[in-house]
């Protein structure tokens, strides 16, 4: 009787012992000591730190790039203004200058490689992903992608000893003869001209257009070539709809780095274009660009306004890349409408 009123919980007295032992608490799964939780808190806001200083790196360089030419270049801007980029002048002697005709020489020479280049490149890489043998396929990819590896330089020797003589000797003539009446290929042989330049030019760029589309049109899915010779396709048609539309964004972003290499290329084209600054309408004629009259006149320039009009030229080589590459963006927009390259599938 009296035991069982002392095991009775609501009567006062003392308890058993196994009432008030304490039971353990298991950790939680994933629990982070405090110290460490604020060290790596710690550590992100160093790391989210230092990728933004990299990302204002790039945008300082090219703030500075902007500021230095556009001071050095304010001389010129302020005795001829906007008239520079239009007048066609260029006479170091009575400090009268105009940049028109070296604009017009970039613009030509690049957009004549294009023309050049941008079929070639794009049938090398439809041969070395589509037709070419497995045994020659990587051989082949090596050695043009070994051509972008040859200096500027080297290509411009060529061009003088090799391509010079076969434009001067024959393909000028031949050009005279069955195309003379358009006005484009019209005027004495000499080899050295605009041609010259945009073919030294389309030779430099081939490797890079060539290798990007080739990239892009390996990692279009195989279901598509699949999908289109299933469907009665030959392969031309294959290649046309279930390979090359949808590889066609990568295909233009190739196409503008290599525009990119032909507005900026200056000593291949120094050496072969004639330095003339002229606007003519024959391709036969000499003419000039913005990099090459910066490699030419500039350790020559001698007063304040001849070297201020010089490194303005070298601000619209700056703004004409800029405004090139805006558009080519523009025209990828467009053919892709907003939306992402559909190349990866």
């Amino acid at each position: 009787m009296a035991n069982s009123a002392l095991n009775r919980p609501d009567m006062p007295g003392p308890q058993p012992a196994e009432t008030t032992k304490l039971t353990a608490v298991p950790p939680v799964a994933g629990a982070v000591a405090p110290h460490l939780r604020a060290n790596g808190e710690t550590g992100d806001k160093i790391f989210k730190f230092l990728m933004l200083l990299c990302g204002l790196a790039v945008l300082g360089v090219l703030a500075l790039i902007v500021y230095e030419l556009m001071l050095r270049s304010s001389l010129s801007w302020h005795n001829f203004g906007i008239k520079f980029f239009a007048g066609q002048e260029w006479d170091p002697v009575q400090e009268h200058f105009g940049a028109l005709p070296f604009i017009y020489g970039t613009l030509v020479s690049s957009f004549l490689a294009l023309l050049i280049a941008v079929p070639l490149s794009v049938g090398v890489a439809v041969f070395t992903t589509e037709m070419c043998p497995k045994v020659l396929r990587g051989p082949l990819s090596f050695f043009v992608e070994l051509l972008a590896a040859i200096p500027s330089v080297v290509y411009g020797l060529w061009a003088i000893f090799v391509l010079v003589p076969l434009l001067s000797g024959y393909i000028q003539p031949f050009l005279a003869r069955t195309l003379g009446w358009t006005g484009f290929f019209d005027g004495p042989p000499y080899g050295i001209s605009m041609l010259a330049a945009g073919i030294i030019l389309a030779i430099m760029i081939i490797p890079i257009i060539s290798s990007i589309t080739r990239e892009v049109l390996m990692v279009v899915p195989q279901h598509q070539r699949e999908a289109a010779l299933a469907l009665g396709a030959t392969r031309w048609e294959m290649i046309r709809v279930g390979v090359l539309r949808n590889a066609r964004a990568g295909i233009m972003g190739g196409i503008i780095l290599g525009l990119g290499r032909a507005l900026g290329e200056t000593m291949a084209v120094t050496m072969v274009i004639g330095n003339t600054p002229q606007i003519v309408k024959s391709l036969f004629a000499p003419g000039h660009t913005m990099a090459s009259v910066l490699a030419n006149e500039f350790s020559e320039a001698t007063g304040n306004v001849y070297l201020s009009a010089l490194i303005e030229i070298g601000l619209a080589l700056f703004l004409v890349t800029i405004v090139v590459n805006a558009l080519a963006r523009l025209l990828v927009w467009t053919v892709t409408g907003g939306q992402p390259s559909r190349a990866n599938g």
